[in-house]
């Protein structure tokens, strides 16, 4: 990343979400602060049930009936310089800011397309509900068809389950840069396609990210997409982010247990046959959460202060690097010692 940072493009301030249920109130995010620059990536990475695709519905206000968001704001900074806070926003003013200034790629490409209508008539409808005609639209998305290597006129006339799952992921891109929004949101773009084809809708990604200079939030399981694609990474752990960080710190500087637990559970290349480190127990109770920190169930580094003691987020080297977690010293000893064992 660049010393001087770019403007910031969006500011979440102390947000939560909770889940109305039987027993209680799913706490499913809680209290998530972050900035997101204009340009960059910012990965979302942890288990299932972390609260990532939860967090991104809130920042569209796409969350089902029985979700509360709350918050001090969800500040978004137009491309004149004007800032709304989204939580304020009324119905009007959500579709308005949707696809035009923030757009999101869901999971699950097929899930996502209209199956009886065709491509262009997506594109057509779209374009519409904001104001655009019919063929600057049709202008826009046979550029931007062409720009994710697919063939624009094949495409245009096709139905959805004419194309294959990764042309459709593409499409879905395409179909997210429409109106030219200053963010995008994917939500695990890569997971039901092969090898080859995660490998072109991300070398897509990042060439129109490098000529449109659009802003990612990017959800993945995948460590090794997150750590290619990104350029902040934040960890999630029981609705909160517990880690946040450039890249290479985040990677190599863990500063956080959790951080670093994720990491020796995934295969290296450069580690050959190894027995991967497993994460033992399963993630808390949101309804009723524990104490303390809240991966101490779990924690190999624990001690007394963790299971009694919220961790605030702390600042390391430039300010940068946030993490929440009291045995901060035995963790990056415990990560320098795995790098070096797996080096040998």
């Amino acid at each position: 990343m660049n010393d001087t940072p770019n403007p910031v493009v969006l500011s979440v301030r102390d947000l939560s979400v909770s889940y109305h249920a039987q027993r209680g109130r799913v706490q499913a995010v809680n209290r998530v602060s972050f900035d997101l620059h204009a340009g960059e990536t910012l990965a979302l990475i942890g288990e299932s049930g972390c609260g990532k695709t939860t967090l991104n519905l809130a920042l569209i206000r796409q969350l089902p009936k029985t979700a509360r968001a709350a918050g001090d704001g969800i500040i978004y900074t137009y491309r004149d310089g004007r800032q709304a806070n989204l939580l304020t926003f009324n119905e009007r003013e959500m579709r308005r800011y949707l696809w035009a200034e923030c757009s999101m790629v869901f999971q699950g490409a097929l899930n996502s397309l209209n199956p009886v209508i065709r491509i262009s008539d997506m594109v057509y409808d779209t374009a519409y509900a904001h104001g655009i005609g019919r063929a600057d639209a049709r202008e826009r998305a046979m550029r931007l068809l062409e720009q994710v290597r697919l063939d624009p006129e094949r495409v245009m006339r096709s139905y959805p389950h004419e194309l294959s799952g990764g042309m459709r992921q593409r499409v879905l891109l395409a179909l997210s840069l429409l109106l030219r929004p200053q963010i995008v949101i994917m939500d695990e773009p890569t997971t039901a396609v092969d090898i080859l084809t995660q490998r072109s809708i991300l070398d897509v990604l990042k060439q129109l990210r490098a000529e449109l200079n659009f802003s990612v939030i990017f959800i993945s399981h995948d460590l090794a997409v997150a750590a290619e694609i990104a350029d902040t990474v934040a960890t999630m752990y029981a609705g909160e982010i517990v880690e946040i960080g450039p890249v290479n710190d985040v990677f190599y500087r863990s500063r956080h247990a959790y951080t670093l637990s994720l990491l020796n559970a995934a295969p290296r290349l450069s580690m050959g046959a190894e027995q991967l480190e497993s994460i033992p127990g399963k993630p808390p109770d949101l309804i009723e959460p524990p104490s303390g920190c809240k991966f101490h169930e779990r924690c190999a580094f624990v001690t007394d202060v963790c299971r009694h003691t919220l961790p605030p987020l702390i600042a390391y080297e430039d300010g940068t690097h946030l993490a929440a977690c009291h045995e901060t010293a035995r963790v990056l000893a415990a990560a320098h010692a795995t790098r070096t064992v797996g080096a040998q």
